[in-house]
């Protein structure tokens, strides 16, 4: 498996690293994966075929290299929306919505990248650790907000772990690949409804009512 041959840790080295990167993301997006060289990710990041040896070995390495950059900035797009979550304390159908929005965006930003990222990318033991800690640290914000609004069954924990890998997986399938005669943007209401009738309690039928009327007229 192929990953970088060295971190960048001066800031000259992190800029010219980036600047790769950048270049490969680019490429890759406008040609696709298989089409693009090392030769041509150097030249149009303005550095010599063998600085860019210097970091990594091949395009898988480059490959790996945006995985990993993609999710230092999912987590941080993802822990500013859970630090306003916790400072507003919404109701429930908007703290769904934030959420399923923020993931949203991180997955419709650069759809395509997105895509050659989760279908392509060499995957690591540790990498596949700091994604499932992602996962655990967001589960835990949702279970907070769950036991604020007092719903979630019986184990609010598990109800936030299973609603973070569902809407997940829920955005990955149907937003960035719509059904026929549906949108990205109906999905992904569609998932915000989903997830509020889920956690709506059902002895209060006028407040899942009420909630759904909400969410039709946003």
């Amino acid at each position: 498996m192929s990953t970088p041959r060295k971190i960048p840790r001066q800031q000259r080295s992190e800029f010219t690293f980036d600047a790769i990167l950048d270049a490969a993301a680019r490429l890759f997006q406008q040609h696709g994966y298989a089409a693009t060289t090392t030769n041509k990710i150097a030249e149009l990041a303005g550095v010599s075929i063998g600085t860019l040896y210097h970091y990594v070995p091949d395009k898988d390495a480059l490959l790996y290299s945006l995985a990993e950059r993609h999710l230092r900035h999912a987590s941080q797009a993802l822990l500013e929306t859970a630090g306003r979550l916790r400072a507003e304390q919404p109701p429930l159908v908007d703290t769904i919505r934030q959420l399923v929005v923020a993931v949203t965006r991180l997955h419709t930003a650069q759809p395509d990248m997105h895509r050659l990222l989760f279908d392509q990318a060499p995957r690591t033991a540790a990498g596949v650790e700091r994604l499932r800690q992602l996962e655990r640290v967001l589960a835990d914000e949702v279970e907070f907000h769950l036991r604020r609004l007092e719903v979630g069954g019986d184990d609010p924990g598990l109800t936030a772990l299973l609603l973070v890998q569902a809407v997940e997986a829920q955005i990955h399938g149907a937003v960035l690949d719509p059904p026929p005669g549906r949108t990205a943007d109906e999905c992904g209401r569609a998932i915000i409804d989903l997830w509020t009738r889920a956690l709506t309690p059902p002895t209060d039928p006028g407040r899942a009512a009420a909630e759904s009327s909400r969410i039709g007229h946003q």
